[in-house]
């Protein structure tokens, strides 16, 4: 994903954040199966990644710094 696609808080959708997260999880091989949106304060825009186990997060964590494989 390149910065240009990357909206101001504002402008950021949080049903396609939400997919748009979920296809960059996927492509890492990561699911987080509780990953919504927050119904509860719609005008937030909140996401809720939810709970994970403790090997997701550390998969989670590898991919966010770049050593991610599947």
């Amino acid at each position: 994903m390149t910065t240009k696609n990357i909206g101001r808080e504002q402008d950021v959708d949080a049903y396609a954040a939400v997919e748009i997260l979920r296809e960059a999880l996927d492509d890492a091989g990561i699911i987080l199966p509780s990953l919504r949106v927050d119904m509860a304060s719609p005008e937030l825009r909140l996401v809720e990644l939810g709970r994970i186990r403790a090997d997701v997060a550390q998969r989670l964590a590898v991919a966010l710094q770049g050593g991610g494989s599947r």
